[in-house]
């Protein structure tokens, strides 16, 4: 019976030795380092996930982030304050380079503009001359777009339209361009179709604002958020929304996550030309810099960036999540340009607001 209990013991106390290593190993390694940053709020729900933050732990880092608007991050928020800036738009990205004179920045993710319709508005557009075949996918030919809307077109004015007989104007609804960088990313669009090429001066913004004003103001309220326009997309349906200027991300990130509100028959159409919205990384401090190159990097972080509907740096992460999916998205996209430069872009977006 001693014996027996000798033994017990001896394993408690082996027990314990044990433990009290395995705790005092856990207490020797380093705190991790907290890092600040402020993004554009479509990056928050990456941020968030609790995968991106074990892989952040496990370069030492805590990663913790404000969201704000790209033109605010730009322009209104303390840098001060953060490691690194992520804006979502590379004309903000280029204006805090400059200002805090940072030696670098990272574009680890990117996502092209699209419009989120339906196959009875595609069929529509099509007969218009709008929706054209591209290359392997479907384009929205935005001169043809701008020729109509110039003209104040309505819905329930093109030939043979039974399925859409709207009485309202054929515009993309887009969100508010005092506020949002998706509605600057628009106006990067149409003011380079108007002009013929990129604004880049204060003659070429004169010559387009008056046509380029009248795809915002034309429509009445918009919204201030991205989600807005596509929540009400998704929920509301072609009624309401036929046509929704959004981020590719924002469909992908759905279908991946198999959200039910993706019904047959949402269709994305390409802009001829598109922009990329480039999520740019400006490190501010040092810890910053190490954010920036663990997102253009890390391997794992390009797979979860992918699943939330980003193009990464290395395509194969997002090309996987589109063949995994059956997702009918083109793995390149030959139609695209650069937007205006960040002055230019603002003071265009300024005078579009004077005239709300």
């Amino acid at each position: 019976m001693k014996r027996t209990l000798g033994i017990g013991l001896a394993v408690v106390l082996l027990v314990g030795v044990v433990t009290a290593i395995v705790l005092g190993q856990g207490d020797d390694r380093p705190p991790l380092q907290t890092v600040r940053g402020v993004i554009g709020s479509e990056k928050l729900a990456f941020f968030a996930d609790q995968r991106v933050k074990d892989v952040f732990a496990r370069h030492g880092l805590a990663v913790e982030v404000d969201p704000a608007g790209s033109r605010q991050i730009a322009t209104a928020v303390d840098l001060d304050r953060y490691d690194f800036a992520f804006p979502s738009s590379a004309p903000a990205a280029e204006k805090i380079q400059r200002d805090r004179k940072a030696a670098r920045t990272y574009a680890p993710f990117s996502s092209p503009m699209v419009v989120a319709t339906f196959d009875p508005i595609v069929d529509l557009l099509t007969k218009a001359g709008v929706v054209k075949s591209g290359p392997g996918y479907p384009t929205f030919d935005v001169q043809a777009y701008l020729d109509l809307a110039a003209k104040g077109t309505r819905w329930d004015q093109l030939p043979g339209n039974t399925a859409y007989p709207a009485r309202k104007n054929l515009l993309v609804t887009t969100t508010d361009p005092r506020d949002s960088n998706s509605a600057a990313m628009y106006l990067a669009i149409t003011s380079f179709v108007a002009n013929g090429g990129v604004v880049s001066s204060q003659d070429a913004e004169a010559k387009v604002l008056p046509s380029v004003s009248k795809l915002f103001l034309d429509q009445g309220y918009t919204q201030s958020s991205s989600e807005g326009p596509f929540e009400d997309y998704l929920s509301a349906g072609m009624g309401k929304t036929p046509l929704v200027l959004a981020y590719e991300a924002q469909y992908v990130d759905r279908v991946v996550r198999g959200d039910s509100t993706i019904q047959p028959g949402m269709k994305l159409l390409y802009p001829a030309p598109t922009v990329l919205s480039k999520h740019t990384l400006v490190p501010l401090r040092e810890n910053g810099d190490r954010v920036g190159q663990l997102l253009s990097t890390d391997a794992e972080l390009g797979k979860l960036a992918a699943t939330f509907g980003f193009r990464t740096a290395d395509p194969k992460h997002f090309n996987d999540i589109v063949k995994e999916k059956n997702l009918t998205v083109p793995q390149t996209i030959v139609d695209v340009v650069e937007p205006p430069a960040h002055e230019t872009l603002e003071r265009m977006l300024e005078a579009i607001a004077k005239q709300y």
